[in-house]
């Protein structure tokens, strides 16, 4: 299971740096690595208050991201400000990437 995830995930970034290359100067492109994030999606994850603390106690942040922070990353990627920014990795994962890889 874990391995299919890694795979596939390290499928995208690769694409991501790749599609950077061959579009650019005029498309830049860039991912979104989220962690798990309080969505409809992660309801059952996180549908107990034992299981909510568990995943908030594994991030250093000591909490789950939300989707407005997921968004709000996104459109700074879309806007004039970003625009030096392409084929990168963007984790928006609370620190978790730091102490935990898969």
């Amino acid at each position: 299971y874990h391995a299919s995830i890694a795979a596939a995930k390290g499928a995208v970034e690769g694409l991501t740096r790749t599609l950077a290359a061959e579009f650019a100067p005029s498309i830049r492109v860039n991912c979104i690595a989220p962690s798990i994030t309080n969505t409809p999606l992660a309801e059952k994850l996180l549908n107990s208050e034992q299981k909510l603390k568990a995943s908030e106690e594994r991030h250093p942040l000591k909490r789950i991201g939300n989707a407005k922070e997921i968004a709000e990353t996104v459109a700074f990627l879309l806007s004039d400000s970003a625009s030096f920014i392409t084929g990168q990795i963007i984790k928006i994962d609370g620190g978790i990437s730091s102490v935990k890889t898969i």
